[in-house]
């Protein structure tokens, strides 16, 4: 059952300490899971300029690929905790148990989906002549790893609902590793070159796969929970994903505008928001730990019918995440100088990202509210309202992004819109519902 609401200073103490416990080990999760693509592109680089732009296409498409469907994590997280905190573990596990069949289910209608058109998909997003071969051979074996990733996806989310974030940390670090080693030795020791790099992180992510696998399927024998696929809960699942896929995609629309406008806007513009882009992925990230603590700590709260629990954990991870975005945006004001000469020399570029950065420094603070309500919301269940949110963002936001460059404005002012007025009405429509109380709906089940 979940603890007493937090009255007094020991109370929230002991609640820190446990967004902290989630938390932390959540950040490291998140921060080992963009390494693998950083691995393979500093190990495909040695091949040659086309491996590395093959490589580059097909991993924008892979990740695409799997990024939509992280709702397997998200959707699951939410309902395990609340199953949790209803203390019937068992179900719990039986809960897990169906977000990862779907998650199964998915990932064989992707490689359905992606192998046979590959070369078409690698010259759709306009890979060149020489570039094309090898992205198709990429993306064609490293498809055979998306139902893993996808499993990878539930299965975090089922330990993430069992407020266990320890063990994701775990296996993508010895993910990480494995990729690493398995990348060097068949590319260069088996000579096998970029399609090496594929079988290795392929080999990498089942291998993950396989250990989240057994540890989940090592609690639901010992719990009594059937591992059998149920069609019921595995809709269930899906249906719980919907919102939230519509979310995801929304927020990508955003984010795909935003390339879109900075590329009309010059060479030196797009280098620029590229770089920027770079740094707002990391201190996502950060921020994105405290939203995961959100999704596990308030889902069991409402699965213990502990409404007022529930609130006073929301307040105190809104706190949390204006200071981390206090925090985090003095400290990208503070190294701007020697953040910038790591990624460009050119004094037309670093022109364009002075003040770039700094917009992105004082919007960190309702950066770090927005990703804390998204997170208290998601696990609260309320993917409809997150859905329907995110929508409204989009059509305020499009609109006044497409018209920077008519109105003769730059990147600063496309990034006040990403940074400003996007993540602002993110902040007012998240805001009004947490001040309402209607994600408040207690029980083992959302059933509103």
């Amino acid at each position: 059952m979940s603890p007493a609401s937090p009255t007094t200073r020991t109370d929230v103490r002991r609640h820190d300490r446990e967004i902290i416990a989630l938390a932390l080990p959540a950040f490291g999760a998140l921060v080992a899971e963009p390494l693998f693509v950083m691995v393979d592109s500093a190990i495909v680089g040695h091949l040659g300029t086309p491996q590395l732009a093959g490589l580059g296409v097909a991993a924008a498409l892979l990740q695409t690929g799997v990024n939509i469907f992280v709702f397997l994590a998200y959707a699951t997280t939410a309902a395990v905790a609340r199953r949790l905190g209803a203390d019937d573990l068992p179900a719990a596990l039986r809960q897990g148990m169906d977000g990862i069949w779907l998650a199964l289910l998915l990932g064989a209608l992707v490689i359905a989906a992606v192998v046979p058109t590959a070369p078409w998909l690698i010259d759709a997003f306009g890979a060149s002549a020489t570039a094309a071969p090898y992205g198709t051979t990429y993306l064609r074996i490293s498809a055979l790893g998306i139902p893993a990733m996808l499993i990878v996806l539930a299965a975090t989310g089922v330990l993430r609902g069992l407020q266990d974030t320890r063990t994701p940390l775990y296996v993508a670090v010895g993910g990480f590793g494995a990729n690493a080693a398995l990348n060097a030795l068949l590319v260069y020791g088996a000579g096998l070159g970029i399609a090496g790099s594929a079988w290795g992180t392929v080999i990498a992510q089942w291998g993950m796969a396989l250990v989240y696998l057994t540890v989940v399927v090592r609690g639901a024998r010992r719990h009594g929970a059937s591992l059998r696929p149920d069609l019921a809960g595995i809709r269930a699942s899906g249906r719980a994903g919907v919102p939230l896929l519509i979310r995801t995609l929304s927020l990508r629309a955003v984010l795909m505008i935003a390339t879109a406008v900075a590329a009309r806007l010059g060479d030196a513009d797009i280098a620029a928001h590229q770089i920027t882009l770079t740094l707002w992925s990391l201190l996502a990230f950060a921020l994105d730990a405290i939203a995961i603590a959100g999704q596990a700590i308030i889902g069991r709260y409402l699965g213990a019918s502990d409404a007022e629990g529930a609130r006073a954990a929301c307040r105190r991870m809104i706190l949390w995440g204006a200071v981390s975005g206090v925090v985090l945006g003095a400290l990208v004001a503070l190294v701007r100088p020697l953040f910038m000469p790591l990624f460009t020399t050119d004094g037309s570029v670093i022109d364009q990202l002075t003040p770039v950065l700094l917009v992105v420094a004082v919007t960190q603070p309702v950066a770090g509210v927005v990703f804390v309500l998204d997170g208290v919301l998601m696990g609260a269940g309320d993917g409809p309202y997150l859905a329907g949110a995110m929508l409204v963002t989009l059509a305020v936001f499009a609109p006044i992004a497409l018209l920077v460059p008519t109105l003769g404005g730059g990147l600063t002012a496309l990034w006040w819109t990403v940074a400003g007025l996007m993540m602002g009405t993110r902040l007012v429509t998240l805001a009004l519902r947490a001040r309402s109380g209607r994600w408040l709906v207690t029980g083992a089940v959302r059933t509103a």
